[in-house]
């Protein structure tokens, strides 16, 4: 029950940040083009797994084939390999914006958005063996340590800056995308960094359930609830927004 009702939650909240990103014109930037693309691999990521989950836990049949298991295995190897590199063009693009902001728009224009969103979107992820193992480590440390070089330059120009007011727009521009990240490789390293003991298993499927379940449906709720344009913009889709309604 609880699965059920957390995958309908990431329904709704992902589908509303991929309506609000194309509907409302506040929002078509750089930042919110990256944003619903992370609602929708979240959307594909959740879709490709709890369905099938919900069916062996109601229905008479609790296993999966192999050729299920491998398309399954396809899928979530495809989708985490592209949420890692998202992620760090997320990264890229919040650098940009805090530490080069007068050339933002030159920088970050349209065509080099949809060529980054190819780049993440067309990994491939037919590895064996030899290949995974280097692929584990390009995929996943090298995006982090590209992130946390995003940030660290970040940091520095934030510290540089005497305005309080500069100093609530960096905060608010990176602070959403800082909690996503520390999640996402939170459970990664929860999930596949553990020792291998009956007790590690057991934690291991947990933070595995919980990164299938929880993490798409945290997503939506991070952005929104920490991001006062998507607040806003769901005001105006509801026709609530003061502002609005007087022009």
């Amino acid at each position: 029950m609880v699965v059920s009702i957390s995958y309908l939650l990431t329904l709704v909240g992902n589908t509303l940040i991929i309506l609000l990103s194309m509907l409302d014109p506040r929002l078509h930037s750089p930042m919110y083009f990256f944003l619903s693309n992370l609602s929708f691999l979240d959307l594909c990521f959740t879709t490709s797994c709890v369905p099938q989950m919900l069916f062996h836990l109601w229905g008479p049949r609790k296993t999966i084939s192999f050729l299920g298991c491998s398309v399954q295995l396809f899928i979530f190897l495809f989708l985490g390999t592209t949420e890692c590199v998202l992620l760090t063009v997320m990264a890229f693009d919040h650098y940009v914006a805090v530490c080069q902001p007068l050339h933002y728009a030159t920088i970050i224009h349209p065509r080099l958005c949809w060529q980054l969103a190819a780049v993440a979107w067309v990994m491939d992820t037919t590895y064996n063996e030899i290949q995974l193992a280097v692929s584990s480590f390009i995929f996943l440390v090298m995006p982090l340590t590209l992130i946390l070089i995003s940030y660290g330059a970040i940091a520095r120009a934030v510290l540089r800056i005497n305005s309080a007011i500069a100093w609530r727009k960096a905060l608010g521009t990176c602070s959403s995308h800082l909690i996503v990240i520390t999640l996402f490789y939170s459970l990664v390293i929860a999930v596949y960094l553990q020792p291998k003991n009956p007790y590690a298993q057991k934690r291991g499927k947990f933070f595995g359930l919980f990164y299938a379940v929880g993490t798409p449906l945290l997503n939506p709720l991070i952005y929104s609830l920490r991001n006062k344009e998507v607040k806003g913009a769901l005001r105006r889709l509801l026709g609530k927004d003061k502002d609005s309604r007087e022009n």
